[in-house]
Parts: structure tokens; sequence; C-alpha cells
């Protein structure tokens, strides 16, 4: 037993480098597998006799609530230890679980969606850390690797199994079969180093903390709003105002949530802006590719999961892949060659569509996900090499949260294109199939120029000259 600050870490057992890698990998899984509830929105919306656009606030309230806290748990990880949030992101988890599960009502299930997003920010803001913490660094980029195709394997799998698991046991198995997972990695976390934290006599800052949890939290309310008369005008006003403050704040502050100056760094505010680019045309497949193949391919459920399922195996097969390859070449390097194959992935799915058959389709979509998995890679290389070591949970935090933002601007971007498109040609006289296609094609036009911004961005910074560290 050792001093922690404050607090006495208790370790008796050790795991090997290899099973603590598992363990976090576990305690990660619950979040990717958060597809599957996608698959029970028909069940929930029965179950609780709701009409269907309220059914966005069981992905709201879920979402919203990690992508606000993940930065602001990073930065407690990096004071009071990686595996102490970890753990709690476990035992928080179990229990929320539960909690979704038995909801008797849709404020008890948006409530327990609150707890488990509470829990998988807990477990999002330190996993990394705790992962490459097992081994040297000259290792790191490979355990990132591991770490994403993992990620990458829990959304695939998530939405493949989801569909048995409702038809046998309902809606509320999307829940149940998560609880064990969570409870296994809070068991076992038990053995994963009880690191000594480098600052953990600092001050927390607890105002930027809350101008941070504002600002997140209310551009996301505010995108969702981002229609004709949505409402978003009040929501983004007050982001704006919380970031400005956050911001005038953390460059003042002695020990700030995240030090700002590393974005004076443009390739490193480039990097994260093209992450956030790169996630919003990832997120085009699962948003918009359910309708097209049941409009237009008139798939079955299985096979339209089947067919999804190969861009995020494309993003984990890759995922392990750049972890290898970017030991040998710079992640810059990576990076550009990610947004490469996002970008021709994304054209070839506007150019081959089903009249080519499913599988040139499936094949331009694999390669869609190959790109955003060395994407995903190189980011957390060069994230985690930017901000110093002491501070890795608030890299790995930073790299999750624009993930995540990402995802929820593509959700209100790419469907506000499609459903504005789609109107207009309805309005001019096309027809249904018409209309519907016009809409489909267009917000997949417009996400591969936005990918391809992003790869224009990255080469006129010079990332393609850019070589491995010797």
């Amino acid at each position: 037993m050792r001093a922690a600050g404050p607090f006495l870490v208790r370790q008796y057992v050790t795991l090997p480098p290899g099973l603590g890698v598992f363990v976090v990998c576990l305690g990660t899984l619950v979040v990717p597998f958060d597809s599957a509830v996608n698959v029970a929105f028909p069940s929930i919306i029965q179950a609780f006799d709701m009409p269907i656009p309220a059914i966005q606030w069981v992905v709201i309230s879920y979402t919203l609530t990690y992508a606000a806290l993940m930065l602001v748990f990073g930065r407690v990880g990096d004071m009071l230890g990686h595996r102490r949030v970890f753990l709690c992101g476990g035992a928080l988890g179990t229990l929320a679980f539960a909690l979704c599960a038995v909801a008797p009502s849709l404020a008890w299930l948006l409530g327990a969606r609150i707890l488990q997003g509470i829990a998988a920010a807990l477990a999002l803001s330190c996993g990394p850390a705790i992962a490459t913490s097992l081994y040297p660094e000259t290792e790191r980029t490979r355990v990132l690797g591991v770490y994403t195709m993992v990620f990458g394997l829990g959304s695939a799998v998530g939405s493949l199994i989801a569909g048995l698991l409702v038809q046998r046991w309902g809606w509320q198995a999307v829940f149940w079969f998560r609880m064990p997972l969570s409870l296994a990695a809070f068991v076992l976390g038990w053995g994963l180093p009880a690191d000594l934290p480098a600052s953990a006599r600092e001050r927390f800052d607890l105002l930027g903390a809350a101008l941070l949890v504002l600002a997140i939290a209310t551009m996301l309310l505010g995108l969702n709003r981002l229609q004709p008369g949505g409402g978003a005008a009040p929501w983004l006003a007050v982001f704006f105002a919380a970031a400005g403050g956050f911001v005038w704040h953390e460059v003042r502050t002695e020990h700030p949530i995240i030090d700002l100056h590393f974005f004076r760094d443009l390739d490193f505010s480039v990097l994260n802006a093209s992450n956030i680019a790169i996630a919003l045309v990832a997120f085009s497949i699962p948003l918009l590719m359910p309708f097209y193949f049941d409009r237009a391919a008139h798939l079955p459920a299985p096979a339209v999961g089947l067919m999804l399922a190969t861009a995020t195996l494309g993003t984990a097969a890759t995922a392990l892949v750049g972890g290898r390859i970017a030991t040998h070449i710079s992640p810059h390097r990576l990076a550009v060659l990610g947004a490469a194959a996002t970008t021709a992935g994304q054209v070839l799915i506007c150019l081959t569509g089903v009249a080519a058959g499913l599988v040139p389709l499936g094949l331009a979509m694999f390669l869609q996900g190959s790109g955003v998995g060395f994407f995903q890679v190189a980011y957390f290389d060069i994230a985690t090499a930017t901000i110093p070591r002491v501070q890795r949970g608030v890299a790995g935090s930073l790299v999750m949260m624009t993930r995540t933002v990402g995802v929820v601007t593509g959700a209100t971007v790419l469907m506000l294109v499609f459903r504005s498109v789609r109107a207009h040609a309805t309005a001019a006289g096309a027809g249904d199939a018409t209309a519907f296609l016009t809409g489909f094609q267009t917000a997949f036009w417009a996400s591969a120029g936005l990918a391809g911004l992003a790869l224009l961005t990255l080469l006129l910074r010079g990332w393609k000259w850019l070589r491995a560290d010797p």
C-alpha cells in the first residue's frame, strides 16, 4: 500500500500489460456497443407509447452528457490517478445499465441514460492513458491502434447482434448484455497499476470545468436544433458566451483544464478540426445508409446490418495496421493517407450506388472506414505526443471529444442537407423516389467535399513530406 496525496491506493496484484489492455478495452467496449440501442428504437417507442421524434432524447441525453464531461474527467484523472476514474466508470456503468433495463417510464430511462453518459465519460477519458502507460513510449502507437480497433469492432458488433437480442429478450436486452461487461471491467480494473499522478497537489479548475461543460452542452443542443423553427439561436448564443468565457479564463489560470497554448500551433489546430470533419463524414453511413438500403436496394434488416458493418470493420482493420506502420512513417503522413482514403471511399459511394451491385458498394464503404481508422490512429499518436505525458488523460479525452462533436454535427448538418434538398426536389415536381435519391446524393457529395477539404488542408500544410522521427 502507498500514499498518493490525500488518498491511499491499495494494490494487491498487478495485471500483465497485455491483460491490462484487455481490461481497458473491456471497459471501453460498452460505449461503441451503444449502437445496439438504435436497433431497439422501434421497441422503445412502442413500450413507452411515445411519438417518434421523442426518441432523439434517448440519444441526446447520453451523447451530450459524455461529450461534455470527457475533457473534465480526463483532467481529473491526470490529477487523482487514471485508474480511480476508470474504476468509477465501471461501477457507475454497471448501475446505469441495470437502471436503463428496468426503466418503467421514459423519464426514468432518460435519467438512467444520463448516468450512462457520465460512466462513459469516466471510462473513455482515462482508458487511452492507462493503456499507453502499460507499455514503453516506443509502443504507444501500436497500443493506440489496438484501442481504436476495439472501438470500431464494438460499433460493428453492437449493430449486428442487436436485432437478435431485441427479438428474443426485448429492448431491455441492449442494456442488460453490457452490464456484466462493465462489472467485469470494474472488478478486473483493480489489477491495473495504481498510478501516482504527478499533478496530485494541483488545484482543480472548477470554473473552467463548469464553463467547458456549459459550452459543449449548449453547442450540441444548438446543433441539434439547427433547422427552421428549431430554436437554435438561444442555445448557440449561450455557447459562444460560455466558450469565450472559457478561453478567457483558461489562459489566465495557473492550472487550466487544458492548456490552450497547444492550439497556437496551427498544425495542432488543423489536426483537431480535421478529426471533427472526418468523424462527421464517417457518420454519414450509419445516419443515411439504412434509409438508402431500405428504399433503393430493399434489403432486409439483417442484410442492412451486415452492409453497415463493412465501414466499421474497415476502421477496425486499418486501426490495427495503422498502429504498426506508424512506427515506420510519420503519423502526419498516416493522417494524410487516412484523409485520402476517406475522401476516395466517400466519392466512390456517391458514384457506385446499388445499381453497380452490393459488393462494389460494400468495398467503397470499407475504403471509407479504412481511411477513418488510419486517421484516428494518427490523430491519437500526434495528440498524445504533443500534450505532455502527465496530461495524457486530457490528450485522450480531447481525441474522443472532437470525434463526438463531429458525429453530433454530422447527424444535424447532413440530415438538414438531406431534408432540405429532398423537399426542394419534391416541390419542383420530382417523385418521391427521385427526391429521396437527390437528397441522399447531395448529402454524401457534401460530406465527400468536406473530407476533400480536410485532405487539401493537410497537403497544403506539407504533411505529405514529413518523415518519421529517427
